[in-house]
C-alpha cells in the first residue's frame, strides 16, 4: 500500500479548483497552485475550471459595441486556455491526474456553471483575492450555497497546500459542526488543532460549547486543544489575530451563519474574512 494510500488526505479522492479570468492582466491564480500541491498530498484526480468571463451576447441594442466586445472576449479565451494548459503541464509533471475546462460564459451563467460542476466532487478550491466585480466572492457564496460541497478559499500568496497547524472556528452552531466533519480529513492530518470560540459566554451557548464537540474530534485521532477568546475587537479580528498566534495553516469555519442579505448589509465574519484573511478558509455551510 503506498503512503499517499494510509493518510488521512486520501479520503479526498477528486478536487475542483475554479478561477474566473476577468482581465488579461489578472493576478496569478493561488488556487491553482494549492489545488496542484494539496492533489499531489491525497492522491486525489484533479479538474481545473479555467473559465473566462464573456462580455459580448446577442443582443440587438449591443450591436454598435459587439465587435469590440467580440475582440476582448478572444483574448481572455485564449488567457483562460492558457491558465489551463499550464496548470494541465505542471500537473503532468508533478504526476497528477489532471483534467481542465476552459468554459467562455456570460454573467451569471459563468458562476452558476461553477456551482453545478462543483456537485461533482468532494471539495471545491477558489480564490479569495480582491477582483474589479468581486466574482471571486460570488463564486464561493454560490458554490457554498448551491453545490453541498465545502470549499477552500486561498488568499493571495498560498499557492501551495499546508495544514499541519489548523484553528477550527467554533460557535456551536449547525455550520460549524458541518464545518468541522466535512474537513475531518484535514484535522486528523495535521499536527496540531485549536478550537477556537470568540463570543461572550450566553453566544457561545446557545449552540454546543467547544469543550464538548472537542471530545469528538479526539475519537477521529484529531490532535486537539480548546481556547476561548473575548472579540475584543470583533469575532473577525480575534481570530485573524489568533491565526497569527498558533502560526496556523488553515481556518476551518462554518460560513454565512446569517442571511447573506444581512451580511452584506451590516456585516458579518465571514465576509471579513473572505476580504482579508490570513490564511486559507476550510467553508462549509
Amino acid at each position: 500500500m503506498s503512503q499517499i494510500s494510509q493518510t488521512p488526505l486520501s479520503a479526498l479522492r477528486d478536487l475542483l479548483v475554479g478561477t474566473l479570468i476577468e482581465g488579461e492582466n489578472d493576478p496569478a491564480s493561488s488556487a491553482i497552485g494549492y489545488g496542484l500541491t494539496l492533489a499531489r498530498a491525497s492522491g486525489a484526480h484533479l479538474t481545473v475550471q479555467s473559465a473566462s468571463w464573456r462580455l459580448s451576447g446577442d443582443e440587438a441594442w449591443i450591436g454598435a459595441f459587439s465587435e469590440g466586445e467580440a475582440i476582448v472576449d478572444r483574448r481572455l479565451d485564449e488567457v483562460a486556455r492558457a491558465v489551463a494548459a499550464r496548470a494541465a503541464g505542471d500537473a503532468a509533471l508533478a504526476g497528477i491526474v489532471c483534467t481542465t475546462e476552459a468554459p467562455s460564459l456570460p454573467y451569471p451563467e459563468i458562476v452558476a456553471r461553477l456551482a453545478t460542476t462543483a456537485r461533482l466532487y468532494d471539495l471545491v478550491v477558489l480564490d479569495a483575492g480582491p477582483r474589479t466585480f468581486d466574482l471571486d466572492r460570488e463564486a464561493i457564496e454560490t458554490v457554498l450555497f448551491s453545490s453541498g460541497r465545502s470549499v477552500i478559499a486561498v488568499p493571495p500568496g498560498y499557492a501551495a497546500f499546508s495544514g499541519r497547524r489548523i484553528i477550527v472556528a467554533w460557535d456551536g452552531s449547525a455550520q460549524a459542526a458541518r464545518a468541522a466533519n466535512e474537513a475531518l480529513p484535514f484535522l486528523r492530518a495535521a499536527e496540531a488543532v485549536e478550537i477556537v470560540s470568540v463570543g461572550d459566554e450566553a453566544l457561545i451557548h446557545e449552540g454546543v460549547p467547544g469543550a464538548e464537540f472537542a471530545p469528538h474530534l479526539a475519537r477521529h485521532g484529531v490532535n486537539v486543544t480548546i481556547n476561548d477568546l473575548s472579540p475584543a475587537d470583533g469575532v473577525a479580528d480575534t481570530l485573524r489575530a489568533q491565526a497569527g498566534l498558533f502560526r496556523a495553516d488553515m481556518i476551518v469555519m462554518g460560513a454565512y451563519r446569517h442571511s447573506r442579505t444581512r451580511e452584506f448589509l451590516v456585516g458579518g465574519v465571514t465576509r471579513s474574512l473572505l476580504r482579508r484573511s490570513p490564511v486559507p478558509l476550510f467553508l462549509s455551510h
